[in-house]
């Protein structure tokens, strides 16, 4: 076991850049590997999550190379060239790896069983195998709506007119996935706008896909081409540092090449309505996507009632979110957010336990919670094993009056490879401590 001691206090300054976007990452390699001809992806995160993306397409035959560090170079072998593996695909903590592959494979004459490790197979995944079956997709999974899902090659897909229950990016690109293979238009509906990486990442790969208001189309039956993709910095890891510089007296950063893609940067405006002093810099497109160098500085926060309509492109980004609202003025009211509670771990349980044991007053609710800025004390956190509440309580400690305990770390290398050397670089005081 992997615990992070916390000394309290501290500011941030600097220019950093954090790993490459997770959610690019996988995108970029699922193309990349069912793409005509050859392609480079620089800036990859090389994290658990991605290698277990990248180790499926090995066991299904796709040649992957590590051209240097945070590089890879990928064959393509063409929609019809994956090869049955010959071995259960293992997507450890990866729910991305196992939502997008279950689209992607269903229509590719793939035969396959996905599994993950304790914590991911225990999350859902009903909302993508019921839509996929209506496509006629040969898949199933466990009677009570979790992993392993077993995927049967020889399907013949046909396309799917979608009116999506909930505002999620994985179920839209899962069934945007399979409808490639799909005999007609795939048609998906949103409720509202989710993160659009998967639209941009298949015009990329010269792949036509039309967004009208909320309803994205493609037909199915085309090619994908290889082609060379720069990934941004992650918004979402860069969220602990923006929130941290924020809540630690003194500090000034620059967090360089950040996506900022307008689906997945609430984050940023959610932090300047509570008087976030944020400010974007150098902005450009890369390779379909918008980045830019967030600079921050100290703030004087203060408590709000977060847009419901903003939740679904800060899903991610909450747990840290509410360690600003610790540490604001007056009360933050998080509401229509319960997609939270099948994340990883229930984060809003978690995040609600953890803010208590600091000494901050929360109420909990079914779809949100409530906290009341104050005083973060001491303590020893849970962490559920999962990596945003670790690195969310780890970032808490800037604004401490005493020394915090996260336990149960070791996931944080998944998704944030780095984090450690790079936190304790810009200026947070922390050390690691191994339990055997």
């Amino acid at each position: 076991m992997i615990n992070y001691l916390i000394s309290p206090g501290g500011k941030l300054s600097g220019n950093l850049r954090v790993p490459g976007d997770k959610s690019i990452s996988h995108r970029a390699l699922m193309l990349a590997a069912i793409a005509d001809g050859q392609s480079r992806i620089t800036g990859f995160l090389d994290g658990g999550d991605t290698l277990a993306t990248m180790a499926a397409f090995k066991a299904m035959g796709v040649e992957i190379q590590h051209t240097s560090e945070n590089e890879v170079l990928v064959n393509g072998v063409g929609k019809g060239g994956l090869s049955t593996p010959g071995k259960v695909l293992n997507l450890g903590n990866s729910g991305t790896s196992v939502r997008l592959l279950s689209g992607l494979l269903a229509g590719l004459g793939v035969e396959c069983e996905l599994t993950g490790d304790h914590s991911l197979m225990s999350r859902p995944m009903r909302r993508i195998i019921d839509p996929l079956q209506k496509m006629h997709a040969l898949i199933t999974c466990s009677e009570d709506g979790t992993l392993p899902i077993h995927i049967k090659g020889g399907a013949c897909l046909t396309a799917i007119d979608f009116e999506m229950p909930v505002a999620s990016a994985q179920l839209k690109s899962s069934l945007l996935l399979a409808g490639l293979s799909a005999k007609g238009r795939t048609r998906i509906h949103e409720p509202v706008a989710t993160r659009d990486h998967t639209e941009r990442m298949l015009r990329q790969f010269a792949y036509q896909v039309e967004c009208a208001g909320n309803t994205i189309s493609l037909e199915g039956g085309g090619a994908l081409l290889g082609t060379n993709i720069e990934v941004p910095a992650d918004i979402s890891s860069a969220a602990f540092f923006i929130v941290g510089a924020c809540i630690a007296e003194g500090s000034e950063l620059i967090i360089e090449n950040v996506g900022i893609n307008p689906n997945r940067d609430a984050v940023i405006h959610i932090l300047r309505e509570m008087g976030a002093d944020i400010t974007l810099l150098n902005e450009k497109i890369v390779s379909g996507e918008p980045i830019a160098d967030i600079q921050v500085r100290t703030s004087e926060l203060h408590g709000i009632d977060i847009p419901e309509s903003r939740v679904p492109a800060a899903i991610d980004e909450f747990p840290v979110i509410m360690v600003a609202a610790a540490c604001a003025q007056g009360v933050t009211r998080l509401t229509g957010a319960g997609e939270l509670r099948v994340k990883e771990s229930d984060r809003i349980a978690a995040m609600s336990e953890g803010l208590q044991t600091l000494g901050i007053e929360v109420e909990e609710q079914e779809t949100g919670m409530t906290v009341t800025g104050g005083t973060i004390e001491g303590g020893e956190i849970n962490s559920f094993t999962d990596h945003r509440i670790a690195m969310a309580f780890s970032i808490a400690g800037l604004n401490a009056r005493a020394p915090i305990t996260v336990k149960d770390c070791a996931n944080v290398e998944t998704s944030f490879p780095g984090f450690v050397e790079l936190a304790k670089n810009a200026g947070l005081d922390l050390l690691v401590q191994e339990q055997v």
